[in-house]
């Protein structure tokens, strides 16, 4: 029984939207309200304690509304500048073909922006990209959320492994390192697969004729790609550490990719374009802009993401003027929520989209109304994102009850190590995505369960990085299928209610990809470990 009660932030969503297909919105605001109920009824949770996790939620919403904001600011006034139009130009140029593109754009470029950012910005702003390049939106969100998943386990700088295994006793330097090259290793084995997967994804459940073709004839350069990526992120990742892999990796995917995509290395002769929507029309007038003036709020965001995170003076700056984080919320030391205005992706993406309009020598009403349309696509997402945050938040701050359980998400893991303990490395994974599906995060979701892993690990006999590594990449994997993040990809698309497909869509590679982690675990702890 009180199993099932712990299970219910999982069940309940994947009740309502993924089987009975409700909207988020609307699917979201009940499984918060049954949540909460079961957390006050049958876990004991005090009222004030499940207050206290509602204003966190709503407070972890602004913050996350924000760089939905930005994102959305920044696009639009791309699209306002024609500066899009002009990137569209440029990719096609590479290659017409959308396998590609999906590759170029979502794939590496996204990881790029995880790896100087994290925290669903990615998807947030390849998903528009795609679209803009004549992808149906679907397609685009999709896409978007399943190619953002390898490079996660070393998102923002390295955050999942340097601050998701903070609270370790083990935790130092070279416990990190070593956790980031046992990422790497495992995927190694499995990473390798994803750009196959996305692209299998977007033929199956998208291509019109002649799937199994569509596949085949692009394995031999997604294979390439998935190679270098991962080969030159296990090399950063001795080299480096955990804080720069995703970003050198996808420079290193990107610098590959555009010199065999533009001179049709490895690819088929035919181009496959069954996912155009049928309302895009083609740009077909001469660009006066040029592609780097295009690109280069682009690549403000990552320069400005990389200042603040790796520059001390810097980092120290933006993290300390103007903090809007509320700690201590109702007297309660261990419900808090940052809010670090200048640090977040949001105040970036904004400054880019003025530093937009000064480059590319545009009006300042372009960014006003960029700024207006922007704030009009994001209303109703934030009464979900309240809801589903609220709910989040409910079910880690279980562990504050009357009658002295532990909290939700550890009575799972203890439960599930005491079941599975002796195939552990299979499972691991699994308890990763089952974290960042429920709290959206996958340095949550390793702050959450790293103990519990290394604690199983050690009464097992596995070696604890194969299984802390398992636990990280499987997180990365639960970010394709996370509820607040498709809410958001959905909202900045202008695909609202539509949650619950892509979450049908995406769930199977989130699944093969954990599946793929454990095979992996189980073949290096037999010959190598």
């Amino acid at each position: 029984m009180m199993l099932l009660v712990a299970f219910s932030a999982v069940i309940v969503p994947f009740l309502f939207l993924v089987l009975l297909r409700m909207s988020a919105l609307k699917g979201m605001i009940i499984s918060a309200i049954v949540v909460t109920v079961l957390g006050i009824f049958v876990w004991g949770m005090q009222g004030n304690v499940v207050i206290a996790s509602i204003l966190q939620g709503t407070h972890k919403t602004l913050t996350i509304l924000y760089i939905l904001f930005g994102a959305l600011v920044l696009l639009n006034t791309l699209r306002q500048t024609g500066a899009v139009n002009r990137i569209n130009a440029g990719f096609k140029k590479i290659s017409p073909d959308m396998r590609v593109q999906v590759i170029i754009v979502a794939f590496l470029f996204g990881s790029l922006i995880e790896g100087a950012s994290g925290f669903g910005t990615p998807a947030m702003v390849t998903a528009p990209l795609l679209v803009a390049l004549g992808f149906r939106p679907m397609i685009a969100v999709v896409t978007a959320l399943i190619a953002d998943s390898i490079a996660v386990s070393f998102g923002a700088v390295g955050t999942p492994v340097i601050v998701g295994l903070s609270t370790l006793k083990e935790a130092n330097q070279s416990f990190f390192h070593s956790t980031a090259e046992q990422i790497t290793i495992l995927d190694l084995l499995s990473g390798i697969f994803i750009p196959i997967i996305v692209i299998s994804t977007m033929i199956i459940f998208f291509g019109k004729n002649k799937k199994l073709k569509s596949i085949i004839e692009m394995l031999p350069w997604l294979a390439l790609i998935g190679i270098v990526y991962a080969v030159s992120a296990f090399v950063y990742a001795h080299v480096f550490g955990a804080e720069f892999v995703a970003i050198l990796g996808s420079l290193t995917g990107l610098v590959v990719a555009v010199l065999t995509a533009s001179k049709g290395w490895l690819l088929p002769k035919t181009v496959w374009t069954d996912g155009l929507d049928k309302t895009y029309e083609a740009d077909s007038t001469e660009h006066s802009m040029s592609l780097l003036t295009a690109w280069a709020p682009y690549v403000m965001v990552v320069i400005l993401l990389l200042l603040t995170r790796t520059v001390p003076s810097v980092e120290y700056f933006t993290t300390h003027v103007l903090d809007f984080s509320w700690n201590n919320i109702l007297n309660f030391s261990e419900i808090s929520s940052e809010w670090q205005f200048l640090y977040s992706p949001g105040t970036i993406l904004l400054l880019s989209a003025i530093f937009a309009i000064i480059i590319q020598r545009k009006s300042i009403k372009d960014l006003g109304n960029a700024s207006i349309t922007s704030l009009s696509t994001i209303k109703i997402t934030g009464i979900t994102l309240i809801a589903t945050l609220a709910m989040v938040h409910v079910f880690i701050n279980s562990g504050i009850n009357a009658h002295d359980l532990i909290s939700m998400p550890e009575y799972i893991a203890k439960n599930m190590a005491n079941t599975l303990g002796p195939v552990w490395l299979f499972v691991a994974p699994f308890l990763g995505a089952l974290g960042s599906f429920i709290t959206g995060s996958a340095t949550v979701s390793t702050l959450t369960f790293s103990p519990i892993q290394l604690n199983i690990a050690n009464s097992i006999g596995a070696d604890p990085f194969i299984v802390l590594a398992a636990q990280i990449i499987g997180a990365a994997a639960g970010n394709m299928i996370c509820v607040h993040n498709v809410v958001a990809v959905c909202a900045v698309v202008n695909m609202p209610g539509k949650e619950g497909s892509v979450i049908r869509k995406t769930l199977g590679p989130a699944l093969l990809y954990c599946i793929l982690v454990g095979i992996s675990a189980y073949i290096i702890s037999l010959f190598f470990a």
